[in-house]
C-alpha cells in the first residue's frame, strides 16, 4: 500500500517492484529498478527516506527516520536482508546489510561493505569500506576480497531480476531461479 502524509506521497517510477502488501509511507523515493518485498514498512513520515537504483528492501524490513533531524539515505545497489532495521542513517552504494542487522540514528555505512547477519550498528558509527562487519556492537571483522566485493553487485542483479519476474516483464518456461 502507498499511503501519502501530510501531502508528501512516495515516488517512484514503473521500474520498480512493490510487493502488494508492503507499506510505503510519505516523503520516499525509490530509485530505478528497485523492489520492495513482503511485509516491508518504509515509513517516510517525519524526515525523507531515499533509496537508490537497483537497490532491494527484502521481505519483514522496516526503514524509518529521526523526526527532522534524521533522513535516512540507501545508496544504489544494497541489498537489505530480510527482518533488517534500518533507522535514520546513511547506506552507501554497493553494501549487503544481513538478515536481522539493526542500523541505528546518524551510523554511516560507506560503500563496498557487509554487514553480517544480526549485527548492531550502533548511533552515530561510520563503518569503513571494504570491510565485513559482525557483532553487537559492530566491529570489523576483517578485509572483504574482490569476490566478496563483486558478490554484493551480484545479488542485487539477482534482485533486479527476481522483480521483472514478479512483474511479469520477463517470461521463462521454467524457474530459472533453482534446479531439482
Amino acid at each position: 500500500m502507498i499511503h501519502e502524509f501530510l501531502g508528501r506521497t512516495p515516488q517512484y517510477n514503473d521500474s520498480v517492484f512493490i510487493a502488494g502488501n508492503a507499506e510505503i509511507i510519505g516523503d520516499v523515493t525509490l530509485g530505478n529498478e528497485s523492489s520492495v518485498w513482503f511485509n516491508v514498512t518504509i515509513r517516510g513520515d517525519v524526515n525523507y527516506i531515499k533509496i537508490g537504483d537497483r537497490s532491494n528492501v527484502q521481505d519483514n524490513v522496516c526503514i524509518h527516520v529521526m523526526n527532522q533531524t534524521g533522513p535516512t539515505n540507501i545508496g544504489n545497489e544494497v541489498t537489505i536482508g530480510h527482518g533488517a532495521v534500518v533507522h535514520g542513517c546513511t547506506i552507501n552504494d554497493r553494501v549487503l546489510v544481513g538478515i536481522n542487522a539493526t542500523i541505528l540514528d546518524k551510523a554511516v555505512i560507506e560503500s563496498d561493505v557487509i554487514v553480517a547477519a544480526g549485527t548492531l550498528v550502533p548511533p552515530g558509527k561510520t563503518l569503513e569500506s571494504g570491510y565485513l562487519y559482525m557483532g553487537s556492537p559492530a566491529t570489523k571483522a576483517r578485509k572483504l576480497s574482490l569476490e566478496e566485493i563483486a558478490s554484493i553487485k551480484k545479488y542485487a542483479s539477482n534482485y533486479v531480476k527476481y522483480s521483472r519476474a514478479y512483474q511479469g516483464k520477463d517470461q521463462y518456461d521454467q524457474n530459472p531461479f533453482y534446479t531439482k
